[in-house]
């Protein structure tokens, strides 16, 4: 009753103006989360939480600016949560963090090679995902040091990229370089006192 009365105060006050649609989507989703919720079924409610946010997201994309579908970079991480809550311990594991971040490397460097070719942005959710598979590593070796090491390198590369990419005429990254540096240093002379006591 309420999403049928914020549809005719749209289409009364402001027809030129589909706003009813906000409203509706959180009274949606209100009864749609305790129901599953109270039931404890949290892998049926990422799908139905999942498909109720692409369909808002997709009539929003098309209907504010059908010339440009932005719904597509929102779908994949949307796309999967339910694929990581079935997936359950195993999301956990080594194989399935490399295998999603590749996936969502060529995912959005498709986008990108599609929609924006001018611009590599496709190093900013690489540089994220990376770390998914980096951290699970390190963290089933328990080898914190070399982690610290390893995302020294990762960050620094990052940095002289976008410096590269960005801005080729100004070197700035190695003020962020210097900084990140610390990280390693500290870990490596805080592990050799430890050894020492």
């Amino acid at each position: 009753m309420t999403m049928v009365f914020f549809m005719l105060v749209n289409f009364i006050t402001s027809p030129s103006t589909i706003w009813f649609i906000y409203p509706c989507f959180f009274i949606l989703f209100w009864p749609i989360s305790l129901y599953f919720i109270g039931k404890r079924s949290m892998k049926q409610f990422s799908v139905f939480s999942s498909i109720v946010l692409l369909a808002f997201l997709l009539t929003e994309n098309l209907i504010h600016s059908p010339d440009y579908l932005w719904f597509f970079y929102a779908a994949f991480p949307i796309i999967s949560w339910p694929i990581l809550m079935h997936l359950g311990k195993n999301a956990r594991t080594l194989p399935i963090a490399i295998l999603g971040s590749i996936i969502t490397i060529a995912y959005y460097g498709f986008l990108n090679f599609i929609a924006s070719p001018d611009y590599p942005w496709v190093i900013y959710p690489a540089f994220t995902i990376i770390w998914w598979p980096l951290s699970i590593y390190h963290t089933n070796r328990k080898s914190f040091v070399a982690f610290s090491f390893t995302s020294s390198i990762l960050i620094s590369l990052f940095f002289i990229i976008v410096n590269i990419i960005s801005s080729p005429d100004t070197i700035w990254a190695v003020y962020p370089i210097f900084a990140v540096i610390w990280w390693p240093l500290s870990m490596y002379f805080y592990s050799y006192k430890k050894k020492q006591i």
